[in-house]
């Protein structure tokens, strides 16, 4: 695991020294090396965390005859297969890391050893002789890259402080993706809260030759299920992918543990890796302490029943939280309203003190039908049958007699979001009900109009593929890599740790997308498949159980401790410097928040991260009327 980080400089003089303070704002992705490289055309760094042959594998890579340059962020699992592969077609290699069989598929194959590729990476490929610069990113966005476009050339990173220590970029804040970032607590697609700075989104590479750039995609998901599918092949046929993802993912040179949280994703991981593992596994896990959001029983019962090495944290309110929450906005790049990133944040503290890698149980939700909206949607479609004057009226009626609870997501909290939602149509329904702001919301705190984000183009309908497969896809293609996956990736590298998504190799998203709705979601059971598949395997109680998101009381910490800090950083001077919000309305929203009219917790984890964040990296801001569109920025929908 690594950070990358370059940009082209064709026909510009260099201060080598501008590459040296690049990469070194990566160090926390890679402290064990610190290399660049550097040509007359290009300058590349890279910092390295050693997971596989520790004693090999310097970044940036060249070859042999130095005709090619690799630097490259991840994990390819499947490296010895493909390194079998290349040495019968006339390939020689120095190392036993996973680095140089990337650089020499690169060479005998071009872009089409991407397809080959079976793992997590972001990668640079920089062709000498040709001066050609290839940026790719794998199938499901688990490693993050930046890049932007300047005067022709291209400035790149793994993380977006990599692209501001250039000083050529401008910090100017991006007014439609801060209205999506609102909408959504995330910034979704291509776009990022920096104007012209973009994310090169999964399973596509861009290509950059002479000043010119252009983008592909080299994989695509087949999202159109099979009809054929029986329960008890799909049952057989998972066991076996998952079976395989997890013994190639235990595969490391330095000290790995299990991300267990006692709910069914991590504890299935926990299952396979202890039935490849003759010595007992490390597990890793965080509490609350509290009723409406602990764990820790069931996580220790994953604990006992494996026999595993068990470290765990109990998190509860004080000063060492709210220094990691001031540290978010430099590990983070861009605020992300997840409240989930704080125990992350713990949790990966927790985990690098004993280990360099760990396996997650991430994306397990999305593909399997795990998430509550789920069920929001589909109880959404009957209440929709009401009249919409009844529906506004029960809502009023709600919000004055049943007061907010102090639970995390309490029962109150979901009938008022699940009629607040029924007034909106389907699609940006689905949206709310895991995001923040609705559109007059948003229009209110802006002072102007606002409307949802647009994130269904290109989506095939619900008619071909069924309603519930399309708003999956649609959380796999941004909620996942663009949420939660972008989230785990800075908290964890933030302490210098790996993490591996177990489920997310993409023959196991090929799999998932082929189901048929039915084998997902049946009646309230939700995960259907992966349920019959655990069900003599892992304890009754896990699963059993509810779900449980991983993130912060945060309505009730908001009253509480985190009080002074909201009101320290969302104050009248920060929010009319910033010319973003009007005042009154944010006043009114931590006023209604703190006197228990609504529960806008979430909504102010958002805020007070995204002023953290502005203050931190002096972003621009002035009003979005003064910014013509003259940078481009392409929807996912519309790259090849």
């Amino acid at each position: 695991m690594c950070g990358i980080a370059g940009f082209t400089h064709e026909g510009r003089s260099l201060d080598s020294r501008l590459i040296d303070r690049i990469t070194a704002s990566l160090f926390h992705r890679g402290p064990d090396e610190q290399d660049t490289f550097l040509s007359p055309d290009i300058a590349l760094g890279a910092v390295r965390l050693a997971v596989i042959d520790p004693e090999a594998g310097p970044q940036p890579l060249a070859s042999a005859d130095r005709m090619s340059v690799v630097a490259f962020n991840g994990e390819i699992y499947n490296h010895r297969e493909l390194r079998r592969e290349l040495e019968q077609v006339g390939a020689r290699f120095r190392s036993n890391c996973d680095t140089e069989v990337v650089l020499e598929a690169f060479r005998y194959w071009g872009t089409e050893c991407l397809k080959r590729f079976r793992g997590m990476f972001a990668l640079a490929f920089w062709d000498v002789r040709h001066k050609r610069l290839v940026l790719a990113r794998d199938h499901a966005g688990i490693k993050p890259l930046y890049f932007t476009r300047q005067s022709g050339q291209i400035h790149f990173g793994s993380e977006l402080k990599a692209i501001f220590a250039h000083p050529a970029i401008r910090r100017v804040l991006d007014h439609q993706a801060l209205e999506d970032f609102l909408s959504l607590n995330y910034v979704p697609g291509s776009r990022t809260l920096i104007r012209g700075i973009e994310k090169l989104p999964a399973g596509h590479y861009l290509e950059w030759y002479h000043g010119n750039a252009s983008i592909h995609r080299y994989w695509s998901l087949n999202s159109a299920p099979n009809a054929a599918w029986t329960a008890e092949a799909a049952e057989e046929r998972l066991d076996e992918l998952l079976r395989a993802s997890v013994r190639e993912q235990l595969v490391a040179d330095r000290p790995l543990g299990i991300w267990s949280s006692g709910g069914l994703d991590s504890s299935t991981i926990l299952h396979y890796a202890a039935q490849e593992r003759a010595t007992p596994l490390d597990t890793f896990s965080v509490g609350f302490g509290t009723r409406c959001c602990d764990e820790t029983p069931y996580f220790r019962q994953m604990a006992s029943t494996y026999g595993t090495n068990h470290h765990e944290l109990q998190l509860t309110p004080g000063d060492h939280l709210l220094s990691a929450i001031e540290d978010f906005a430099h590990f983070s790049d861009e605020p992300n309203a997840d409240a989930g990133g704080l125990p992350v944040w713990f949790l990966s503290r927790m985990t690098a003190e004993h280990a360099t890698v760990a396996l997650s149980g991430d994306g397990g939700d999305e593909l399997f039908g795990g998430y509550l909206t789920y069920m929001a949607d589909r109880a959404a479609r009957p209440l929709r049958l009401v009249p919409r004057a009844i529906r506004q009226a029960g809502l009023a009626a709600l919000k004055r007699g049943l007061p907010c609870s102090a639970k995390k997501i309490s029962f109150e909290y979901k009938l008022k979001r699940l009629l607040e939602g029924s007034l909106l149509p389907p699609d940006d329904a689905h949206l709310f009900w895991n995001g923040a702001f609705t559109p007059d919301q948003k229009s209110a705190l802006l002072g102007r109009p606002s409307f949802g984000p647009n994130l269904f183009y290109g989506l095939p309908p619900a008619s071909e593929i069924g309603a519930l497969n399309r708003y999956m896809l649609l959380d796999q293609q941004f909620y996942l890599p663009d949420n939660i996956l972008a989230k785990v990736d800075r908290m964890s590298m933030a302490h210098s740790l790996e993490v591996r998504p177990a489920f997310l190799d993409h023959r196991i998203i090929e799999f998932a997308a082929s189901l048929p709705e039915h084998l997902k979601i049946r009646g309230l059971q939700q995960k259907l498949i992966l349920r019959r598949l655990m069900k003599n395997k892992l304890p009754a109680a896990i699963l059993n159980r509810s779900k449980r998101g991983f993130d912060i009381p945060a309505h009730d910490w908001f009253r509480g401790f985190l009080k002074p800090l909201l009101l320290d950083t969302v104050n009248r001077r920060s929010v009319e410097k910033s010319a973003i919000f009007n005042f009154s309305e944010t006043e009114r929203l931590i006023r209604d928040h703190m006197d228990r009219r609504i529960n806008a917790g979430y909504q102010l984890w958002g805020m007070l991260t995204l002023f953290l964040w502005l203050k931190k990296w002096d972003v621009e801001t002035a009003p979005a009327e003064d910014f013509s569109s003259d940078i481009s920025v392409p929807a996912i929908a519309a790259l090849n």
